[in-house]
């Protein structure tokens, strides 16, 4: 039997190969186990599924083995995103909840995502107690199973809405009387996923005028994956510009996370709009509190926070460790640079829908395009530019790059001296001229991730090139 092991947003594998029946049970199991020990399976477990092939099915196989368990199960009773998914965890006052999903994953992937009782995403503890359970149900091979009809009768089973008490929730985060200042045209693309129909109502109700691509169920995700960058967002930005719309607003696979076009059809990466967002919010909110990022997100939002008087809290990578602040510490705002946010007042979990509607709160308030609004920015706050660059290299050169890292301490880099080092996650060497790098090592895969801010194109690319030579990693930038 695979191993089943839950990385920085569940469990994903591909299709029959992995994420089988047989392999649900087991991790149904284990979660039913651990519900029990923790004593939250009085409490009920919420199970969603996303637009993927036979996610549904695999859902009622996990509440089988739930219910049979008996532990009562509320089935969303059609496609949900993450977001609400997890509201209804909240709503419900549930012990729990599974989500069906692989996220932005190709195709042929499917996962399980466990929700804890505070409907925001599992830390490592919890994921690690579930896994020790899993791994006793494979050596014991106890498996509890009750037919859901037989589970209905016994009150264990229930297929339950969640939609319009998510509606509602949202409409109260959002300022609904901006929107009626001003019309503001969007294109929406779900990219085939578990957000479809959900951007374009909401939108449609508040008033703008909405056009809509990708808005169906395609578990192939049109030959494509459902992740908003912008290299796979080719038909969202050649219709806004057909449609001369003001934004085009894109959903991963569980709408989780989100991805903007402006106008003239360029792609606006999370570094670039979270900042913008940032902004918006504390000038129309009175909220006041610490800022939360994870260690790759752009430093552009502390420049934001600062003006405020605001603190900033630095995460490592993964919106487990920005959920915990938020809950924790009392963050007004929690980003990460895949596109991931959520806000004050909100479950503590990554919501692509709110994000995308903030965004077109902020045309509709200010009266102002993304590209205004962006050189407004750059004159309060200063520019920069950012990248992200994988690198994979051979086995046979890991150690020697690995050492290389360890060792890695310079006074100056590219001609700016080094104001400090951090081990947050990953190396962090941070310059006086305020541009910073990240270099972390993927444990899964052969892959070095290289995070450069700096204040334009040309000084990332040079501060790129000094540590990929210094390290000794040979690449193309």
């Amino acid at each position: 039997m695979s191993k089943i092991k839950f990385g920085t947003d569940g469990w994903r594998a591909i299709i029959a190969r992995d994420f089988t029946f047989s392999n649900c049970r087991v991790t149904a199991q284990g979660i039913a186990a651990y519900l029990n020990c923790t004593n939250l399976a009085k409490k009920g477990v919420i199970i969603g599924y996303d637009n993927r092939f036979m996610s549904k099915e695999f859902a009622e196989e996990c509440a089988r083995v739930l219910v049979g368990n008996g532990i009562k199960t509320f089935m969303l009773n059609k496609v949900s995103p993450t977001p609400v998914t997890a509201y209804a965890v909240h709503l419900k006052g549930a012990g729990g909840g599974l989500m069906i999903t692989a996220s932005h994953n190709p195709a042929e992937y499917n996962g399980i995502k466990y929700i804890p009782y505070y409907a925001g995403p599992a830390l490592p503890e919890v994921t690690d107690a579930i896994e020790k359970e899993i791994n006793r149900v494979k050596e014991t091979g106890k498996i509890y199973e009750l037919d859901l009809a037989e589970a209905m009768e016994l009150s264990l089973y229930q297929r339950i809405e969640a939609d319009n008490e998510y509606f509602n929730h949202i409409r109260k985060l959002i300022e609904v009387g901006f929107l009626k200042k001003r019309k503001i045209k969007v294109v929406s693309n779900p990219m085939y996923g578990a957000g479809v129909g959900y951007l374009d109502q909401i939108l449609t109700e508040l008033g703008c005028e909405v056009r809509t691509i990708n808005n169906h169920r395609d578990v192939l995700f049109g030959g494509s994956m459902p992740e908003p960058i912008s290299k796979l967002l080719g038909d969202l930005k050649r219709a806004v510009v057909s449609y001369n719309a003001d934004i085009g607003l894109a959903l991963d696979g569980d709408a989780d996370r989100f991805g903007i076009i402006d106008s003239g059809g360029n792609f606006i990466s999370a570094n670039h709009i979270m900042p913008l967002l940032l902004e918006h919010l504390l000038s129309t909110r009175k909220w006041r509190g610490p800022v939360c990022r994870s260690v790759g997100t752009t430093h552009m939002l502390d420049k934001v926070a600062r003006s405020y008087g605001l603190s900033v809290i630095e995460t490592p990578v993964g919106f487990k460790y920005i959920s915990e602040a938020l809950r924790e510490k009392g963050c007004i705002m929690g980003c990460e640079e895949s596109g991931g946010m959520s806000i004050f007042g909100h479950i503590p979990e990554k919501d692509g829908i709110l994000g995308c509607l903030l965004a077109v709160e902020m045309l509709a308030y200010t009266g102002k395009s993304l590209v205004e609004l962006a050189e407004e920015f750059k004159h309060k706050y200063g520019q920069s530019s950012n990248q992200r660059m994988d690198i994979k290299v051979d086995s046979s050169d890991q150690p020697e790059i690995l050492e290389n890292i360890e060792a890695f301490n310079p006074k100056t880099i590219a001609g700016a001296k080094v104001d400090s080092i951090l081990e947050t996650d990953g190396r962090k060497i941070v310059l006086e001229d305020d541009s910073w790098i990240l270099i972390r090592y993927s444990g899964t895969e052969p892959v070095f991730r290289i995070y450069v801010e700096a204040e334009n194109e040309g000084r990332m690319m040079q501060l790129q090139e000094e540590v990929l030579v210094s390290l000794g990693i040979k690449t193309k930038i």
